[in-house]
């Protein structure tokens, strides 16, 4: 068990950028059921309730960042983002960022793996979540969760981004029997910090306009809009092949 000074949680503290008033939640997070069965008389209570806490107070705080960072992107497309941000192999991975395992206490049979486990490690993670909006309020735990998925936030964004015109084009060929047709619909700002507006089209209906720093990602983001709509996030009423016309606003 890493230690800083006296404080046991010290450099897992530092990486948090949170330090516990009451370290006692930061031990609940980080206990394992199977360690608890192993020492019933502790006194300890294992992470699972903290689990659950931490489960919807990282879906309120990821809502929050995806809002903030992406304020032109779509209900489906914002949920897709968060999909992946809180996920098993999401928070996995940003629990081995800050090597979380090394901290969790584990039962003998958890040993071998455990520390390294998505399961477990996503759990203490969401445990840990908890922990921090117990101890802190929901501020100090949005403030966490930032510094611990922000580069997450950047990975998933690109990954996804990369994904959308091709994941597109497979289902309006599937749905729709055609192909999207993109086209650069205006531009505004300097040369150095130029946004670019693009159109996208399936067959002869437009189905969304989106902006980004360069045509290809402005093409990618109209893209994911378009998909949302192709994938259920259209309201009652307006069918695939039908789509609500664009309200004159979004024009650029």
């Amino acid at each position: 068990m890493n230690e800083t000074g006296s404080r046991p949680y010290g450099r897992l503290e530092q990486l948090l950028g949170h330090e516990f008033a009451n370290e006692r939640l930061c031990e609940t997070a980080l206990t394992h059921k199977s360690w608890l069965n192993e020492s019933p008389r502790s006194g300890r209570s294992d992470n699972e309730r903290l689990e659950f806490l931490g489960d919807a107070v990282l879906n309120l705080a990821v809502s929050d960042m995806l809002m903030r960072r992406y304020p032109e992107r779509s209900e489906g497309d914002l949920s897709k983002g968060r999909a992946v941000l809180v996920s098993e192999a999401g928070l996995s991975q940003a629990a081995e960022r800050v090597d979380l395992g090394q901290w969790i206490f584990l039962g003998r049979g958890e040993q071998a793996g455990g520390r390294r486990r998505p399961s477990i490690l996503a759990d203490a993670f969401e445990a840990l979540v908890a922990a921090v909006y117990l101890d802190g309020g929901f501020a100090v735990a949005l403030a966490v969760v930032q510094r611990l998925l922000g580069a997450a936030m950047e990975d998933s964004e690109r990954g996804l981004r990369l994904d959308f015109k091709s994941r597109l084009q497979e289902r309006s060929q599937a749905l729709l029997q055609t192909t999207p047709h993109y086209a650069v619909v205006g531009q505004e700002g300097p040369d150095h910090d130029r946004t670019f507006w693009v159109s996208i089209s399936l067959g002869a209906q437009e189905y969304g306009r989106a902006s980004g720093k360069s045509k290809k990602e402005a093409e990618q983001n109209a893209a994911a809009m378009a998909l949302a709509r192709l994938e259920g996030a259209r309201p009652q009423g307006e069918t695939p092949d039908h789509p609500r016309p664009l309200d004159a606003s979004h024009d650029r």
